[in-house]
């Protein structure tokens, strides 16, 4: 069974949000062998542009570190990344998955990822040209994620 992995950064702190995490996580079980892995976010009181490049680089050190350990391919959710629909999505994993490689995508915090995490990637996907919050996206994802496992099985939850 395919491993994949969520690196993301801070913590959810709305229930409704680990609700519904929490749910397709449940339903991924079928499908993979699938972990979050929450790398700590920064936390300032005064945000400036310098500021906000120290953040990214500070939490980028840490999704690094936490990359280091990994074996497969990491993808970047990044809004420069390469657009992709539900299928698209479901034929990266797909691809991925027939050739027993394990994946990891990364989505960044608040003020996004550093240089050195996008150039580390095998990969940047975009799901949209919208930004969302990061909290919002992990749940957008871990749906996304499976939906494409639906889509790869030829389920009926995707229409």
């Amino acid at each position: 069974m395919i491993k994949i992995t969520l690196i993301s950064v801070g913590k959810i702190k709305e229930k409704y949000f680990s609700e519904g995490i929490a749910e397709y996580v449940k339903r991924l079980s079928a499908f993979c062998d699938f972990k979050i892995v929450e790398v700590e976010e920064e936390n300032y009181k005064k945000i400036d542009a310098a500021t906000e490049e120290i953040i990214r680089r500070i939490e980028g050190e840490r999704i690094l570190k936490t990359l280091s350990a990994f074996s497969g391919k990491a993808y970047a959710l990044a809004l420069e990344g390469k657009k992709t629909d539900s299928k698209g999505f479901s034929e990266i994993v797909k691809n991925n998955a027939s050739a027993g490689v394990n994946i990891a995508f990364i989505i960044g915090g608040s003020y996004g990822l550093s240089d050195s995490v996008k150039s580390r990637a095998d990969g940047l996907i975009s799901f949209s040209d919208m930004t969302f919050p990061h909290t919002l996206f992990r749940l957008i994802f871990t749906e996304q994620l499976y939906r494409a496992f639906t889509i790869i099985g030829g389920k009926s939850y995707h229409k």
